[in-house]
């Protein structure tokens, strides 16, 4: 090695150096998993995700006075005027 290049400069590399060769061992035997057996979908949910729904809610209806009629019908007639 030359002799303006320390010692810590010298580890640094051989580190990182060793990082790499790692990395490229780790993503390679990643790739191979994944190529011969690829994952399955999975059967549970993850918590805290809800379920899709199996078949449409029931439909909900309140009925109203005549008080409460004539007040709708009049929102009604005020948003129409805008």
């Amino acid at each position: 090695m030359p002799e303006h290049v320390s010692i810590l400069q010298q580890l640094g590399l051989a580190l990182v150096a060793l990082a790499a060769v790692a990395w490229v061992i780790g993503l390679a035997r990643l790739v191979r998993t994944v190529a011969v057996d690829p994952p399955r979908p999975r059967t549970q949910l993850p918590m805290g995700v809800l379920p899709t729904q199996s078949r449409a809610p029931a439909l909900e209806s309140v009925p109203l006075t005549a008080d409460e009629q004539d007040a709708f019908a009049g929102l009604v007639r005020e948003f129409s005027r805008r």
